[in-house]
C-alpha cells in the first residue's frame, strides 16, 4: 500500500508525509467545508456525502484482500469496475479520484476551493507515483465515479428540483412557516429519493402523534405545554447542549431592522465528523475507514428519506405556533426553528441511525471526545458512548424549543430501525 506524500491547504509549508486514513479524513473535512460554504441543506448534503463516501471505498477496498463491494449490495447501483491485473495503482489515489469526481457532479458549487484542494493533492502524488501507476489510479477512479453517478442521475433528485413551494396549510394542526424568516418548507419531496438501503421511504412509518386539540388537559395541549415549561426553566447545561447539537446550516440573525446569515455544519456533516474521530481513535485501517464513512454516509441519507416522508405526511404543526397563538405571543424558541414540519425529529431519526451504525462497526461503550464542530462554535463534549451522544443530540430539540418529546423519541425509534436495516445488509 502506497503512504502518499501530499500538503493541505494554500500556502507553501512542508511537505508531510500522510497515510491513506489521513487522505479519507481529509477529503472528507474538505468536502464539509465546502458543503458549509454553499449551504446545502441537510438532506441534500447527506446526498452529497453518500455518492462521495460509497465511491472512495469502491475503490480503496481493492488494496484488503476480499473486501467486498458495498455499493453492489445497495438499491440501483450497477455491477462495480475491477481493476486490471496487469497494472500497478495506488488505491488511496484512486479513492480520491473517485470521492471528488463524484462531489463535483453531484453538486458542489465552490469549485475553487475544490481545485485549490486538488492540485495539492494531485501535484504531491505525481511526485511520488511513477507515471504508469499516477495515470492508471487516476483511470480506475474514474470508472468507479461513472458507475456511482449513473445511479445518482437516476434516484430522483434532478426530477424534484424546481417544483412548487411547500408553504403549509392554515388547517389547524398543520405546519406553516414559523418565526422569525416564514421560509417555505424545504426538501418537501425527499421521500421521493431512491433509499439505498430501505425498501420505500414508508418502510419504517411511525403512528400518528396526537389529534390537534388546544384545550388544556388534551395530549396534544401537554405536549405543547411540555416545550413552553422546559424552555422557561432551562438550565445552563441544558442550553449548552441545545446550542451544542444545533447544526442548523443557515441561520439567519436578528438584531433591529438587520439580518445576517450564520452558516453552520449540517447535522449529518457532524455525525461523518464524529465518524472521522472514531476512526482516528480506533486507528482503524484505510478500507475500515473508507467503510465507516460509507456505511455513516448511506444511515445518515436513508434517515432523512424516511423521516422527510412522514414529515410532509403529517406535517404536523410546530411547538412556536401553537405556543404564540395559544400561550404566550411573544414566545421564541431557544434555537431558530428549521423550515420544515414537526414529526418526526430529523436530528434523533440520523443521529440514532449513524449511532447505530457506528457502534456496529467498532464497540458499544466507545468513549469520545466530539470536536468535529469545535473550528465553527467552539465547543467541545464527552461522551461514554455513540448512542449517548445521539440521546444527547435527540433531547436538544426539545430544549431549543423546535420539538415535542413524541417528534425526538420516535425519530430516534425510527433512526434505530433504519441503522438497525444498515447493519443487517450491510455488515453482518
Amino acid at each position: 500500500m502506497t503512504t502518499a506524500v501530499l500538503m493541505f491547504g494554500c500556502s507553501v509549508q512542508k511537505q508531510k508525509a500522510l497515510d491513506p486514513v489521513d487522505v479519507l479524513i481529509h477529503n472528507e473535512d474538505q468536502l464539509t467545508q465546502v458543503i458549509i460554504y454553499d449551504v446545502f441543506t441537510p438532506p441534500v448534503a447527506s446526498r452529497i456525502y453518500v455518492y462521495s463516501s460509497i465511491a472512495a471505498y469502491e475503490a480503496i477496498r481493492h488494496s484488503k484482500k476480499d473486501a467486498p463491494s458495498i455499493a453492489e449490495k445497495l438499491n440501483g447501483f450497477d455491477k462495480m469496475p475491477q481493476p486490471e491485473a496487469n497494472k500497478k495503482y495506488d488505491f488511496t489515489l484512486a479513492a480520491t479520484e473517485a470521492f471528488f469526481k463524484v462531489a463535483r457532479n453531484v453538486k458542489v458549487f465552490s469549485i475553487d476551493s475544490l481545485n485549490e484542494y486538488e492540485k495539492t493533492t494531485y501535484g504531491n502524488y505525481k511526485a511520488s507515483l511513477d507515471e504508469a501507476t499516477y495515470k492508471a489510479s487516476i483511470a480506475f477512479g474514474d470508472t468507479i465515479a461513472a458507475v456511482v453517478l449513473k445511479r445518482a442521475k437516476n434516484d430522483g433528485y434532478f426530477k424534484s428540483r424546481g417544483k412548487a413551494k411547500y408553504l403549509g396549510s392554515n388547517e389547524p394542526g398543520k405546519w406553516r412557516p414559523t418565526p422569525p424568516d416564514y421560509a417555505d418548507g424545504v426538501e418537501w419531496c425527499w421521500n421521493t429519493m431512491q433509499p439505498m438501503v430501505l425498501d420505500s421511504a414508508a418502510q419504517f412509518k411511525p403512528v400518528l402523534p396526537p389529534k390537534y386539540d388546544t384545550k388544556p388537559g388534551t395530549p396534544f395541549y401537554k405536549l405543547v405545554k411540555e416545550v413552553y415549561d422546559i424552555s422557561k426553566a432551562l438550565t445552563p447545561e441544558q442550553k449548552t447542549i441545545a446550542k451544542y447539537w444545533d447544526d442548523n446550516p443557515f441561520v439567519v440573525e436578528h438584531a433591529g431592522h438587520m439580518a445576517f446569515g450564520n452558516k453552520k455544519i449540517t447535522p449529518g456533516g457532524h455525525w461523518m465528523g464524529i465518524a472521522a474521530q472514531i476512526i482516528k481513535q480506533e486507528k482503524a485501517d484505510p478500507v475500515k475507514a473508507a467503510q465507516t464513512f460509507a456505511l455513516t454516509s448511506i444511515a445518515l441519507y436513508d434517515g432523512f428519506i424516511s423521516c422527510w416522508d412522514e414529515k410532509y405526511r403529517s406535517s404536523y404543526v410546530r411547538p412556536v405556533t401553537v405556543i404564540k397563538d395559544f400561550i404566550d405571543k411573544d414566545w421564541m424558541s431557544l434555537l431558530q426553528t428549521p423550515p420544515f414540519p414537526e414529526y418526526t425529529s430529523g436530528h434523533s431519526t440520523i443521529t440514532a441511525s449513524a449511532a447505530t451504525v457506528l457502534t456496529k462497526l467498532y464497540r458499544d461503550n466507545l468513549a469520545f471526545e466530539d470536536s468535529s464542530d469545535y473550528q465553527y462554535i467552539g465547543m467541545k463534549r464527552k461522551f461514554n458512548s455513540l448512542h449517548e451522544a445521539a440521546a444527547e443530540c435527540s433531547i436538544s430539540r426539545v430544549y431549543g424549543g423546535i420539538h415535542y418529546m413524541i417528534s425526538v423519541n420516535t425519530g430516534a425509534d425510527m433512526g434505530k430501525q433504519v441503522g438497525g436495516l444498515v447493519v443487517k445488509k450491510l455488515i453482518d
